[in-house]
């Protein structure tokens, strides 16, 4: 039976919560993470097929905090993006030399960014890991206390929902949210194809959705295929040979032949915006917070970056003397996040509903814009650092300074 007290629990052991967990703890708070998954199930040898853009910001949170070395030789570089409309002439191209030396992001494979935070946190004392542990109930009072599905009670000060879209914690607070779906389903594997991609991403608007073609270790590639969510059942229920026909006539021959790695995944895709980040005694991170659209790869960046400045705040907070869930930390944080969120969480949609149609008007602008944008240096680098996670007002460990 699980009990205790901590300065800090969180609700939901993946990658957004055990970074905000890991920050944490490694600056000093008595953290507990808490997650319904059996972790020898996450930690599992076996390629899930997932993947995950690491843009240069996020990277320097996760090297901040003692993960990216453990993931670094397991990542792939993003040193150049392609994106092209169809089959139009016209295309938008970053280089990363324009920027600095640095790329402009990684792909790595999910299970190896899991084992790396795992590995991380069982080296900080004051990180507990409860699981596979479901919170039965919470109630937020002079402290919070979760109620526990083994019997048992954890108190403390704060409690972070980093519990996924379908978020509990933030159904329980009745914290309402914006939300609507897509007419659309993504699709996501791994090919290996025959010539190398020279960490070239490239992004082609189709009509019914981004398709991206994201640079891995070992000649492989992850792709993101967004589609017709009417069509996806009949795609998925074709045999190998005729999946592979639609898969590479829409990967094109530019690496050569291409076969398929790993499990298939699909999901519906969705908007959610919560209408409050913050209620007394809880903070929402990542998807508990907000889900945007696949199309520029951001999702888990903006969940980084929320434990980032979530952490800042806690850790500031604590050097003042203050509750963990005083509203000055918990307004703070709301405030500084809200704005990125909601900017990226605007320009995905209005991407994806931009590029998913095919009326003539529209795709001549569109493609006209994207070759403005590469003939303008200055918006072009913008644009890039902007990919990066390197604009706005970014947490310490964004900037590569200590927490």
């Amino acid at each position: 039976m699980a009990t205790g007290r901590v300065e800090l629990a969180v609700v939901g052991g993946g990658l957004n919560g055990m970074t905000l967990g890991i920050a944490c703890a490694s600056a000093g708070l008595n953290v507990a993470v808490l997650d319904r998954e059996d972790p020898a199930t996450k930690l599992g040898d076996r390629f899930d097929g997932r993947a995950s853009a690491i843009a240069y910001g996020s990277m320097r949170v996760l090297d901040g905090v003692g993960v990216w070395p453990l993931v670094a030789d397991r990542a792939e570089a993003i040193l150049e993006i392609r994106v092209a409309d169809n089959s139009a002439p016209l295309f938008l191209h970053y280089d990363h030399r324009e920027v600095g030396d640095e790329p402009l992001g990684w792909i790595v494979e999910n299970r190896h960014l899991r084992r790396a935070l795992s590995e991380r946190a069982g080296h900080l004392p004051n990180l507990e890991l409860l699981a596979p542990m479901t919170v039965e109930r919470a109630d937020y009072d002079a402290v919070a206390t979760l109620v526990l599905a083994d019997g048992g009670k954890l108190e403390a000060e704060l409690v972070a929902a980093a519990d996924g879209k379908d978020s509990p914690l933030r159904e329980a607070a009745r914290i309402r949210t914006i939300t609507w779906s897509y007419p659309q389903t993504g699709i996501v594997t791994t090919v290996r194809h025959a010539r190398s991609h020279h960490g070239v991403a490239v992004e082609h608007f189709l009509p019914a959705g981004p398709f991206a073609i994201l640079p891995m270790t070992d000649n492989r590639s992850s792709i993101v295929w967004t589609e017709d969510a009417a069509v996806v059942p009949e795609l998925l229920a074709l045999d190998d040979t005729a999946f592979q026909g639609e898969l590479e006539r829409r990967f094109g021959d530019f690496l050569g032949e291409i076969s398929r790695e790993g499990p298939l995944w699909s999901y519906p895709l969705s908007f959610l915006h919560a209408t409050s980040y913050i209620a007394p005694r809880l903070a929402l991170v990542g998807e508990a917070a907000h889900v945007i659209h696949p199309i520029a790869g951001q999702g888990l960046n903006l969940g980084i970056r929320d434990a980032a400045a979530l952490a800042e705040c806690l850790v500031d907070g604590r050097r003042l003397g203050l509750d963990l869930a005083d509203a000055t930390i918990l307004a703070r944080y709301q405030r500084w996040r809200r704005v990125d969120n909601v900017v990226l969480a605007g320009v995905t949609d209005g991407l994806n509903r931009l590029f998913s149609n095919s009326v003539p008007p529209i795709k001549i602008a569109r493609d006209l814009g994207l070759a403005s944008v590469g003939r303008i240096p200055p918006l072009k680098r913008l644009f890039m650092r902007h990919a990066m996670g390197m604009v706005g007002d970014l947490p310490r460990l964004a900037r590569g300074e200590a927490l």
